[in-house]
């Protein structure tokens, strides 16, 4: 090769420009290699297939210091943090068994009518009560004191119930195994029984699970569940104390004498529905119909249910659908989702259609069919290089993880009106069933029946109900 004969360029310069030369597409690709390494990581999670395993050991967690406004602790009803006598877990067969007849109750309440008040009064007699098993998703459990003198009570809350309610003595009918003493109404000096012509007594048939009986001048109450599980007693007024600064008087609850189905271990339910009779509308002067919470990934961590105080600076909001005001649930707007970074190609009006609630007692979400089907593919797609197995109960799209270390697995997100983007946390897109581990969604039997948001998909999400301003809020990496 000659050498140039332009004075301005010397030997060694052109020697090092011809190197570059060289070295530029070696460079080149290394840099390209970087950019897909961070674009899987961008669209996927990487995890130790251990983490799907709970930890023995409670990880507790405080919420963030400096919040204004009353907080309580939420533990997992069968995890190491709970604190009490251990009651033994649910096989993984009852807990979805379970949860699908709770969403199946919930598909029916559209159609529901008094006309099953009879069938309800007698179900004493055809409701099996199931030893070791509980109602649904009803796992997340709450501790608050309740009379004068104050006794602490674990109660599991729920945001697809209305009435708050623990089982009472005398126990006129019949009352599960429960971890404390039950609660005596003849030992507080503040309790108080609801007459029928209170406006309190006519405020439980705004649930669609709930009855009233006023044949005699007691206000008697009763409630059903997707389980079929039931509680039925006295409507009375009480004091409830969430902290020992944070008193609620005369709180209207049911004083449960006949409990059946498939409670155990916890006194009662702290219903947090869109009604007055709930907990957030008896309490809409003090805290503004304004609570949010933090389910934690695992039973072995701990999560926190808040009433009341600051919203999270980093949490994105959607409006509440007006169905919210009907019904015992609360209504949100799923305009999209999205795999691995792709938005699944689905009709809006699909999403529309078919409505969606979310509850904090249905353990896995549910979607129609036809949107369910391209999500699995999807995943699917992205999922070649793990051996696929046989569906089990729920799930048809299991893989077999037996001698992987880490895995990785898609991320997805859910679209909410107003351009709301909620990314799923790694143990909400897979859960372990038995061998196998699954993704963590599954169908609705037709495109018309109502989608549910569940918990696993919202764990380690502050997720904020701002009823008084008619929209729900998300805020990520709130609790472990």
């Amino acid at each position: 090769m000659a050498t140039p004969t332009n004075s301005n360029v010397s030997p060694t310069c052109f020697l090092y420009a011809s190197l570059l030369l060289v070295l530029c597409p070696f460079f080149t690709l290394k840099k390209i290699d970087a950019f897909e390494g961070n674009l899987k990581n961008l669209h996927f999670h990487e995890l130790k297939v251990s983490s799907f395993v709970p930890s023995p050991v409670c990880n507790r967690f405080s919420s963030k210091a400096g919040r204004k406004g009353s907080s309580l602790e939420v533990v997992h009803r069968y995890g190491p943090c709970n604190g009490q006598e251990a009651i033994e877990s649910p096989s993984e067969a009852d807990v979805f068994l379970q949860d699908q007849q709770r969403v199946n109750f919930l598909h029916n309440q559209y159609s529901f009518s008094k006309r099953d008040h009879a069938t309800f009064l007698d179900m004493k007699t055809t409701v099996p009560a199931k030893s070791g098993r509980t109602i649904g998703g009803a796992n997340y459990i709450v501790t608050v004191g309740l009379g004068t003198p104050t006794k602490q009570y674990s109660l599991a809350f729920d945001t697809g119930s209305s009435i708050a309610w623990t089982q009472c003595e005398p126990c006129l009918g019949y009352c599960y195994p429960q971890q404390e003493p039950k609660f005596d109404p003849t030992k507080s000096t503040s309790y108080k029984n609801v007459t029928c012509s209170s406006p309190s007594c006519s405020l439980i048939t705004e649930s669609r699970t709930g009855f009233r009986n006023c044949s005699s001048p007691t206000c008697l109450y009763g409630v059903r569940y997707g389980d079929q599980s039931f509680t039925i007693g006295f409507l009375a007024t009480e004091k409830l104390t969430i902290s020992s600064s944070d008193v609620i008087d005369n709180f209207v609850f049911g004083c449960g004498q006949n409990n059946r189905g498939l409670f155990r271990g916890f006194a009662g339910l702290l219903g947090l529905g869109p009604s007055k009779i709930s907990f957030v509308g008896q309490t809409s002067t003090k805290y503004k119909q304004l609570f949010s919470y933090c389910l934690p990934s695992s039973p072995s961590s701990t999560g926190f249910l808040n009433f009341g105080g600051q919203v999270s600076s980093t949490a994105k909001f959607t409006p509440l659908s007006a169905l919210s005001q009907r019904y015992s649930l609360y209504f949100l707007d799923i305009t999209g989702i999205s795999v691995g970074g792709q938005l699944l190609p689905v009709d809006p009006s699909v999403y529309s259609n078919a409505k969606t609630a979310i509850d904090s007692g249905t353990v896995i979400s549910r979607l129609p069919p036809s949107v369910y089907s391209k999500l699995s593919s999807a995943f699917q797609s992205l999922m070649t290089k793990y051996p696929k197995t046989n569906g089990v109960a729920l799930f048809d799209t299991c893989y077999d993880f037996t001698g992987y270390r880490s895995v990785s697995i898609p991320k997805i997100s859910v679209f909410f009106k107003g351009g709301v983007e909620v990314n799923i946390p790694p143990t909400g897109v897979m859960v372990p069933y038995n061998e196998k581990t699954c993704l963590a969604f599954a169908a609705n039997g037709d495109d018309t029946d109502i989608s549910i948001f569940g918990n696993t998909q919202q764990q380690t999400l502050e997720v904020i109900h701002d009823v008084g301003n008619g929209r729900v809020g998300f805020a990520p990496g709130a609790c472990p």
